[in-house]
C-alpha cells in the first residue's frame, strides 16, 4: 500500500516524493547500482528475496519507475505467478510491460524527462494513465482516486505545496512529517502501519526524486521505526 506524490511541470521535468510500504520482515538493499550486469548504470531499491526493485532510476536515459500493488482477479496457481521485481527495472532500460502477464496487480509508475504515467494491470487487463501537469497522488487504486482517504485527505494540501521552487524538498518532508499526527493504523495516513487492515506491511523509507533532461537525482531516507515518523 505504498503511496507516491508527483509534481508535472514543463520544462522542469517531474519531482516525486514515494513512500515504501513492506513487510519489515523482508530484507531488502538501500539504493545502489545492485544489477551491473543486466542492467548497467540503473540504481534502485532492492528486494532481497525476488532480486527486484522497488523504485529504480537510469540517470542515462532519465527514465525511473515505482511499483505499486494493487488488488487483482488473476486466476493463476501461485506457483505459475510471476514476481512484479522486474517491472521497475524494465522499465527504465525501455521495455514496458505488455499484457497478458502472470503476475498480482500493479500501479507502475513511469517517469521521463517529458512526462509520466501509470501503467495498470488488474490481471485482466493492462491500462496506461498519463498523468497530467501539475501535483498527483497514488497508492493502491487509481491515479488521484477520491475513495483512497490518504488521497483525500493529504492531495489538496500537497497541491498547495506544489514542488516549483529548490525548497520543494523541505517543504514536502515537512508535509509528509506533518501527515503523521494521524495515528498509522488511520486510513487517511502516509506513514503506514497495515496490520490491522490485514496486511503485514508497514512504511519502512521514503525517496524525493527529481526527473529532467539533466539526468535523475534520487534520495533514500530510512525510517527509524517501521510505520513511526
Amino acid at each position: 500500500m505504498c503511496t507516491v506524490v508527483i509534481d508535472v511541470a514543463e520544462p522542469r521535468g517531474s519531482r516525486l516524493l514515494a513512500i515504501r510500504d513492506e513487510d519489515p520482515e523482508r530484507a531488502w538493499d538501500s539504493l545502489g547500482p545492485w544489477w551491473p550486469d543486466a542492467y548497467p548504470g540503473v540504481i534502485g531499491i532492492r528486494d532481497r528475496r525476488a532480486g527486484g526493485a522497488w523504485l529504480a532510476a537510469d540517470p542515462a536515459t532519465r527514465r525511473l519507475a515505482v511499483l505499486l500493488n494493487r488488488a487483482d482477479t488473476l486466476d493463476l496457481p501461485e506457483d505459475q505467478v510471476l514476481t512484479r521485481g522486474s517491472l521497475a527495472l524494465e522499465s527504465v532500460a525501455g521495455r514496458p510491460p505488455v499484457a497478458p502477464l502472470a503476475m498480482h496487480g500493479f500501479n507502475l509508475l513511469e517517469v521521463g524527462p517529458d512526462s509520466a504515467r501509470v501503467l495498470s494491470w488488474d490481471g485482466q487487463t493492462l491500462r496506461e494513465t498519463p498523468v497530467p501537469q501539475g501535483v498527483h497522488m497514488i497508492a493502491h487504486d487509481g491515479l488521484d482516486d477520491p475513495a483512497t482517504a490518504r488521497i483525500a485527505r493529504w492531495l489538496p494540501e500537497f497541491r498547495a505545496h506544489a514542488a516549483r521552487t529548490d525548497a520543494w524538498e523541505s517543504e514536502w518532508i515537512d508535509l509528509l512529517a506533518a501527515s503523521t499526527t494521524l495515528d498509522p493504523t488511520d486510513d487517511a495516513a502516509i506513514i503506514r502501519d497495515n496490520r490491522p487492515h490485514g496486511y503485514p506491511t508497514q512504511s519502512l523509507l521514503y525517496c524525493v526524486a527529481a526527473v529532467n533532461h539533466s539526468g535523475v537525482e534520487v534520495h533514500e531516507t530510512p525510517l527509524p521505526t517501521p510505520g513511526h515518523w
